[in-house]
């Protein structure tokens, strides 16, 4: 009898085992699904990060050659306005905008243009120009129409 209950005990045991190792690895196997995932959004976070710093770097060199650039052109800007108003207080007075050969060629050319002109007078002319018609049709004299209505 003892090796009946032996035997009992041994079964209700080896069943207890069984669906306690059951849970005891469903709880596990959670456990370490958890931790995985906790290990790639670390290594995710640590990813990104590393991408917005690099990001910032870039931003930060970018603004530092824009700078720069800015100021280039604010001394180019400045030196072409001190080069204007040294131009524009200095007396330019003397100095003619047209060379001197080209002021000569512009005055014979202009002699040559009023020479050839040759005064017409009004006493010559007695025909209408070409583009008005011997026999006026009569359509803009000014004269009232007749309106005609429809009842």
């Amino acid at each position: 009898m003892n090796v009946v209950i032996a035997l009992v005990f041994f079964v209700i045991g080896t069943i207890a085992g069984y669906f306690a190792t059951r849970l005891i690895s469903s709880t596990s196997q959670n456990q370490r699904k958890l931790v995985d995932q906790a290990h790639k959004s670390e290594a995710a976070l640590d990813q990104y990060k590393l991408d917005v710093a690099e990001h910032l770097a870039n931003s930060a060199n970018l603004l530092d050659q824009m700078n720069n650039t800015c100021q280039t052109a604010m001394k180019q800007m400045q030196e072409s306005t001190e080069l204007l108003q040294q131009a524009t207080s200095a007396e330019v007075e003397g100095m003619p905008f047209f060379s001197v050969e080209t002021q000569q060629q512009l005055a014979q050319t202009a002699a040559l243009r009023h020479q050839k002109r040759t005064t017409q007078t009004d006493e010559n002319i007695t025909e209408p120009p070409l583009d008005y018609s011997d026999n006026p049709s009569g359509l803009f004299a000014d004269q009232k129409q007749k309106v005609t209505t429809v009842d």
